[in-house]
């Protein structure tokens, strides 16, 4: 079940017209944070991003399931469930005893994972690796976007960052 804080952050986001992906990302994060604190593991980054995601289509986010071809026929058949979970269609399940013993199940398998998937090493080969598969044109048309809905306010503060963090590096550069 996702915090209160976090269901919160995503609908200022949407309020804010930012993306379905964008929303999610807060799912994403605290599925992360879960991790370090040790509620449990995870095999890899990848997983930790999926669990946020399902977590954000079930709390209402409008995230589309992959189109075909991007991802197996049962990762685009959970999504799919989970984005009708989160729309509050009557869901076709077993019985909610075994959906707690199923749940129960998955939570403990989760425990024995290690906490080296949330690592900042491991989210970092992770954002590179997801990066590097979309092209060029797909990661610029982001950039405009995130741009555009960032105000005039936070342009000025990331400017400001970016001339900061240029000064640095090229200060580096000369020792």
């Amino acid at each position: 079940m996702p915090e209160k804080k976090t269901i919160e952050r995503a609908r200022a986001d949407k309020r804010a017209g930012k993306s379905a992906s964008t929303q999610a990302g807060e799912f994403v994060k605290e599925e992360f944070e879960r991790v370090r604190a040790g509620k449990h593991g995870v095999r890899s980054a990848k997983q930790a991003v999926a669990i946020g995601l399902s977590k954000a289509r079930r709390a209402g986010v409008d995230l589309k399931p992959p189109p075909k071809g991007k991802a197996s026929e049962a990762t685009r058949k959970k999504a799919a469930q989970d984005l009708a979970a989160g729309r509050g269609e009557k869901k076709t399940r077993a019985s909610t005893e075994s959906k707690a013993k199923r749940s129960r199940t998955a939570t403990e398998v989760l425990k024995r994972e290690s906490q080296a998937g949330a690592s900042p090493q491991a989210m970092s080969k992770q954002a590179k690796t997801a990066a590097a598969r979309r092209p060029a044109a797909s990661r610029s048309a982001a950039a405009k976007k995130a741009a555009q809905t960032k105000g005039a306010a936070g342009r000025s503060a990331a400017a400001k960052k970016a001339a900061k963090t240029r000064a640095a590096r090229a200060q580096q550069t000369r020792h």
